[in-house]
């Protein structure tokens, strides 16, 4: 019993978390490919056609199962997220945010979250054949 509500969750969850990465497509202050990320290990957990269907999808499927096997993104990926990022916390410091502490951990937070993407490695031809055979 504990199982079915354990496998019940972890779909529920996946499912909010691939609406979530979808939506996150055009609103650029979700993070799709965590989100995306979140989705594939919640349906490993409780549902397999799932999460067959997310690792093969046209779109989603190389992104998954690059982070999966390598820990890796590709470069665009990583040039897109880093630069929306810059773009949300400098409108956000200029525009939005007139404390002094909290502009500074914006920016904190910023330097943070970039040094972790770009320490990210980067998704290469040879890795993309590997996990397409």
């Amino acid at each position: 019993m504990f199982t079915r509500i354990r496998n019940g969750v972890l779909f529920f969850a996946g499912s909010i978390c691939l609406a979530l990465g979808l939506i996150g497509i055009f609103l650029p202050l979700l993070p799709t490919t965590p989100l995306l990320l979140l989705a594939a290990a919640c349906y490993f957990r409780s549902s397999e056609r799932l999460y067959r269907w997310l690792i093969h999808h046209r779109l989603f499927g190389l992104t998954i199962r690059g982070f999966r096997h390598f820990h890796a993104v590709s470069l665009r990926a990583k040039t897109v997220s880093v630069v929306l990022l810059w773009v949300c916390i400098t409108l956000s410091v200029l525009f939005a945010v007139r404390l002094l502490w909290a502009r500074i951990l914006l920016i904190a937070i910023a330097v943070a979250v970039s040094g972790y993407i770009l320490g990210l490695r980067t998704l290469t031809k040879e890795m993309i054949e590997e996990i397409e055979e």
